[in-house]
């Protein structure tokens, strides 16, 4: 059965991918008593005289709401945040089956930044932390700035942040299997979107080298009068030479390909053009920008993709688990960007440097020790740069 097909039917008999179980109890009128009326009254009273009593007498310290309003979903699109439920459980299950993190799904019925900001807001005090998801560019910026200024408790865009970091965890192991030496590469980034955008800032932070960010209509450079605001900021820092042209001419010298883009865009031919042991990281899914076997046709010597189905998948769950199971352990105020690159540094560090080659940079995304290395990195991080608050 196509895989497709196998999901229809397999979420008909689901039901739904969640559900809520009982941590507590309720057999007996005094277990009765003790979760509910009277003796609930009691950390209500606790909560009350002492805010940060609500993160240790609620589930808000293990609980993650996962938001959409169901604009960018997938591949798919705007679908709208009915059609976007099946993602959100899906990565609430993701949350749990991976890091151990509870989490529930929230779709917002509304495109308006201050109608979305707003709702978000005020159900925070519910939750340990807040990830945003499938939402278009360029308002999900704005709805992930505002958030952090107006809530309490940590909140990620895991399209922007998640992905970024796992690039970043690839790009590390992968120069270090062609020799190349950080702060040395030419690094093209296509598709200049959330995710795009946030690739970029997090590989320019490491310091892997320049990059030269490229969107539909070629290389974003300072002066183009096509830009939106988000990608003329980027202009400022990227690009240090301002080329202008097509991402075939950027490509030409490069070191390194990564796409968040469109199917079917880059030939073997542009491959070739590369630097000698070029990494290429075509992402987008279902179908990426070169078929893995095309790229190889070009010369690529290390190839990573957004699919399962191929070797250095490069999968965001790798990160979102382990990143907030790491900032609800030490109630982190914020996921700052020294946090994304210590979870960089956490996934690529456990690929061995005897076990590393062109088929295997990340770790396998089932590997149970990712997400406690994550959340080990992380923690470590927020109790250094003073944003740990226990």
């Amino acid at each position: 059965m196509d895989i497709m097909e196998k999901a229809l039917k397999q979420h008909e008999e689901w039901g739904g991918k969640i559900e809520i179980i009982s941590r507590a109890p309720i057999k007996t009128k005094e277990d009765l008593s003790l979760a509910y009326t009277p003796g609930v009254a009691r950390p209500c009273i606790e909560i009350q005289k002492d805010y940060n009593k609500s993160f240790e007498l609620t589930r808000r310290n293990n609980m993650v709401a996962v938001i959409t309003d169901g604009t960018a979903v997938l591949g798919l699109g705007d679908i709208g945040p009915a059609a976007a439920m099946p993602v959100m459980e899906g990565k609430c299950a993701l949350f749990k089956e991976f890091g151990g993190v509870d989490a529930f799904p929230i779709c917002v019925d509304s495109k308006d930044v201050d109608e979305i900001v707003r709702t978000v807001s005020l159900i925070s005090k519910s939750f340990g932390g807040i990830n945003l998801e499938d939402i278009a560019a360029p308002r999900c910026f704005e709805i992930e700035k505002r958030l952090k200024e107006v809530c309490d408790i940590p909140v990620f865009h895991d399209d922007q942040h998640g992905t970024a970091i796992i690039v970043a965890a690839a790009l590390l192991n992968a120069m270090k299997l062609t020799g190349r030496e950080m702060g040395t590469a030419n690094i093209v980034v296509n598709g200049a979107g959330a995710a795009g955008i946030a690739i970029t800032k997090l590989l320019l932070k490491v310091g892997f080298g320049d990059v030269v960010l490229c969107d539909k209509q070629g290389a974003i450079y300072r002066g183009a009068d096509w830009t939106n605001p988000a990608q003329t900021e980027m202009a400022q820092v990227t690009n240090k030479q301002n080329k202008q042209g097509t991402l075939a001419e950027m490509l030409k010298g490069a070191d390194v390909f990564v796409g968040v883009s469109a199917p079917n865009i880059v030939s073997a031919e542009m491959i070739a053009s590369m630097a000698e042991k070029s990494i290429v990281f075509p992402m987008a899914n279902p179908v990426p920008e070169i078929m893995p076997e095309e790229a190889k046709k070009g010369g690529a010597y290390v190839i990573g993709t957004g699919r399962s189905d191929f070797p250095n998948q490069i999968n965001n769950v790798m990160a979102f688990p382990g990143i907030f199971k790491g900032v609800l352990r030490v109630r982190a105020s914020d996921i700052s960007e020294s946090m994304k690159v210590a979870a960089a540094y956490a996934i690529a560090g456990i690929v061995e440097d005897h076990e590393l080659c062109p088929e295997y940079i990340l770790p396998n995304p089932f590997d149970e020790k990712v997400a406690d290395a994550v959340a080990d990195a992380v923690a470590e991080d927020a109790v250094k740069t003073g944003l740990a608050r226990i």
